[in-house]
């Protein structure tokens, strides 16, 4: 229940466009489903339009709309597995891509084993081994901030790959 109102307090004014004009628009073939009912094909097709730009269209909507406004770019500069702790340091550079500053940024570095195999490998990334995340505060327009993160604990003795993500407002 927590992550669902930090999720509405986090949302912008164009996130509100967009789930009210989706609304709207579901709205708008719902009803056209009910007026062209004798005709239950297009019905049926109005009404399945509906339910998916409603759900494809909130949730893939928001991914571009985020990824648009709040460009960045992660660079993982180097991992170190220490040996005298249970731990991995990771190095990188998070920029500021968009046309406004950025009130926060939670980076995120995520440790995950490797296979060879690249089938594998991209399901392993699904469920990492560990992860963990920093959060940078007020990085403005076209700067560029080292980060360090600390992956505690880190016990993994295999081969593995380090993912650096930032998700910033």
């Amino acid at each position: 229940m927590q992550t669902v109102s930090e999720f509405i307090k986090n949302l912008i004014i164009y996130d509100y466009i967009l789930f009210g004009s989706l609304l709207t628009l579901f709205l708008l073939f719902i009803i056209l489903g009910i007026v062209f009912r004798h005709k239950l094909g297009l019905a049926l097709f109005f009404i399945f339009f509906a339910f998916s730009l409603l759900l494809g269209g909130a949730t893939f909507g928001y991914m571009a709309m985020h990824d648009y406004l709040f460009k960045n770019e992660t660079t993982l500069l180097s991992q170190k597995k220490l040996s005298f702790t249970q731990a991995a340091v990771v190095y990188g550079t998070v920029k500021n891509l968009s046309s406004k500053d950025f009130k926060s940024c939670k980076v995120s570095a995520t440790a995950y084993s490797v296979s060879g195999n690249a089938l594998k490998d991209y399901v392993r990334k699904l469920k990492p081994i560990a992860k963990m995340s920093i959060v940078e505060e007020n990085i403005h327009i076209g700067e560029e901030r080292e980060i360090k993160i600390i992956i505690d604990p880190f016990t993994y003795g295999g081969d593995y790959n380090v993912t650096l993500g930032a998700d910033c407002r």
